[in-house]
């Protein structure tokens, strides 16, 4: 993903439970990605993802093949893989991207999921 390709605003209605992402959500957020089994930059997004989860407390990375999440990839409306969605501690998506992120456009998408107190 390019830099002129950061994490976009979701659309503020969408709003998942850990039902429907299949984890529980993060207590700050949730990286979720939407991938397929044979998808190499698929992995280069979860070596990104899990790396900013990592380091950001109270941040998880959940990971789901589109395969076996057809309805979550539905919801979505992913048309390629990977697929980010980055959601706050309520679940609302507050960013979501196709391809790969740097670890600067998520940790920025992250700080926009935070509440201002944060």
């Amino acid at each position: 993903m390019s830099a002129d390709h950061a994490l976009a605003p979701g659309d503020p209605g969408d709003v998942l439970t850990a039902d429907e992402v299949g984890a529980p959500l993060g207590p700050r957020a949730t990286l979720l990605q939407i991938s397929t089994a044979f998808c190499a930059p698929c992995r280069a997004t979860r070596r990104v993802l899990a790396g900013v989860a990592t380091h950001v407390p109270g941040v998880v990375h959940v990971e789901r093949d589109v395969a076996d999440a057809p309805a979550l990839a539905a919801r979505l409306a992913v048309t390629s893989t990977p697929t980010v969605a980055v959601l706050d501690a309520d679940g609302r998506v507050v960013r979501r991207a196709d391809g790969v992120p740097t670890a600067a456009q998520v940790l920025a998408a992250v700080a926009s999921a935070l509440p201002a107190d944060a």
